[in-house]
């Protein structure tokens, strides 16, 4: 069975660093990507917030007894045959937690205009996330 209070605090985690996304989206020095510390900063805080939506469907996953992903990108595939997501939602989630993968083990140099891009377009995708989350394992 699905821990609520494990799950919100996960989608706590998830708001607080969507907050400071959302800030840094919006600063007018972010915009340029000319400073190195500000991007960095942004790349961390992506992987931390695609990280604990990993964190949240991997526990779900286990405390329903669903089938076992094959990657991070499979998490969202799996919560999305099981309706904890919407299947629109799943696609974009897989792409976070590839963009995730891009950035933790730099396979090849991050494009910082990509990572602009992504900090301007898909914040989106964690707000759904939360939401999707919310109602479906601690509303039933």
């Amino acid at each position: 069975m699905v821990d609520p209070a494990r799950v919100r605090t996960l989608l706590d985690r998830l708001q607080e660093e969507l907050t400071h996304l959302q800030r840094l989206a919006a600063s007018p020095k972010t915009r340029t990507g000319n400073n190195p510390d500000i991007l960095a900063a942004i790349k961390y805080r992506f992987v931390v917030a695609i990280e604990t939506c990993i964190d949240v469907g991997q526990h779900i996953i286990s405390s329903e007894g669903l089938r076992s992903p094959a990657d991070f990108a499979d998490v969202f595939v799996v919560l999305g045959e099981t309706d904890f997501l919407t299947p629109d939602a799943v696609q974009p989630l897989q792409q976070m937690a590839r963009f995730r993968n891009l950035l933790v083990h730099g396979y090849l140099r991050v494009d910082d205009s990509r990572v602009l891009e992504i900090l301007s377009c898909n914040l989106g995708d964690f707000v759904r996330f939360r939401r999707e989350i919310a109602k479906s394992a601690l509303q039933g």
